[in-house]
């Protein structure tokens, strides 16, 4: 049986469900980003207390094929953006398309159906906290981090995040502040 859980997004959120899911007594077979296999069908007992469970730790169980799907798009771009180091060698659409097996106009509309946005602009928003991560560590210059993110220049990075936060990313880096927003919460 396959478990499909929302708010995943590392490393740390598998280990965190693997070790939730075994501490309820559920045999678990493979916990991937989004989605855990276990061995058995789970009793609506064992369902309601595995949702608390998870709840509790800021996961949640997704029932419907929809919210599923969203939740893959979700999972597939944040993990591309900051666990892969992918650069696409391809447009976001085809890319989708092909990794989860649907017509991307499907996934778009059906995005932008129940997210009140589009699939480019969570996209976008994801690569934007990626670069605030980057720029707060410090460690590489505007030009490398263009490149390590995919983006034709650092003028379009620049630009792309003054249009996003109204700050330029030299501003950024100068304040330091904590300005980044948790992942899930995008």
């Amino acid at each position: 049986m396959k478990l499909y859980i929302k708010n995943m997004v590392c490393p740390r959120c598998i280990t965190a469900v693997c070790n939730e899911l075994e501490n309820s007594g559920i045999t678990v077979l493979s916990v991937e980003l989004g989605e855990a296999e276990i061995k058995n069908e789970l009793t609506p007992e064992e369902v309601g207390h595995t949702e608390r469970s998870l709840q509790a730790l800021g996961f949640e169980l997704i029932g419907d094929r929809k919210s599923r799907i969203i939740e893959q798009i979700k999972t597939e771009i944040v993990y591309l953006i900051h666990h892969s180091g992918e650069i696409l060698s391809t447009n976001l659409s085809v890319w989708l398309a092909d990794k989860l097996h649907y017509e991307y106009t499907y996934l778009s509309n059906l995005f932008s159906e129940v997210e009140g946005t589009t699939i480019e602009k969570y996209h976008i928003a994801q690569r934007i906290e990626k670069v605030k991560e980057l720029l707060v560590y410090d460690e590489l210059s505007l030009a490398e981090i263009a490149d390590k993110l995919g983006y034709s220049s650092a003028a379009y990075l620049s630009s792309q995040f003054k249009k996003v936060t109204g700050l330029t990313p030299t501003f950024y880096r100068s304040i330091k502040e904590n300005k980044r927003r948790k992942i899930d919460e995008l």
